[in-house]
């Protein structure tokens, strides 16, 4: 896949995931209406470039809309105006190939449950005692499926239980006939998620109006 259908697919299947409308297909990329009062829309540019970029700085004013574009922070840098910040958490995103095989059995110790709900496959990863340890979600669109809002509370973590929800979700969403996972990966992120076999396409950099 190349950037432009990585970035499709990333929009498509981030939009089931966190239940906002259907993105908007704009000349330089996509618009999605978010609605959160610190994420009020994002534009998503899979190729973006000085023109593109500084026009969108320059026409929007709204507080804490956002781009999110497939470059690194330094070329964003030379791009954005006065009155947009880039944020010290770029963004990777990652591709998988996705296995259909059985899903891992639940980490020693604790329990696991699988629900699906609104064409979202949710993980949650429960301690001994009840507690949430781990958890994560992955949206099938089709061929392609995008794993989000993957979390292990510290207390849980080098226990092998990231790895237990992504190998889960993986298997959910190749049962339901995705082929190609795609992610967005943060610094922290990345180790894991290369551990289970993610390989590394390109950065995403985020961009906020002040």
């Amino acid at each position: 896949m190349d950037m432009g259908a990585i970035t499709s697919a990333w929009v498509a299947g981030w939009t089931v995931s966190r239940g906002t409308p259907p993105a908007v297909v704009e000349p330089w990329g996509y618009r999605i209406d978010v609605g959160h009062p610190n994420h009020v829309f994002r534009h998503v540019l899979p190729a973006p470039d000085a023109v593109s970029v500084g026009k969108l700085c320059t026409e929007i004013t709204e507080p804490y809309a956002w781009l999110k574009i497939m470059a690194t922070p330094e070329e964003a840098g030379e791009w954005i105006t006065p009155g947009w910040t880039i944020p010290d958490d770029p963004g990777f995103m990652m591709c998988k190939r996705l296995d259909a095989g059985a899903r891992p059995p639940a980490p020693e110790g604790y329990a696991r449950t699988t629900e699906t709900r609104d064409g979202v496959v949710r993980v949650r990863i429960l301690a001994p005692d009840g507690t949430l340890a781990a958890r994560g979600q992955i949206a099938p669109t089709g061929a392609t499926a995008v794993a989000d809002q993957i979390e292990t509370d510290p207390a849980h973590r080098r226990r092998g239980l990231g790895a237990n929800v992504m190998r889960t979700l993986e298997a959910a969403a190749a049962q339901a006939g995705a082929v190609t996972g795609v992610l967005s990966a943060t610094r922290d992120g990345l180790g894991l998620y290369g551990s289970v076999g993610w390989r590394y396409e390109g950065p995403l950099t985020g961009i906020v109006r002040d």
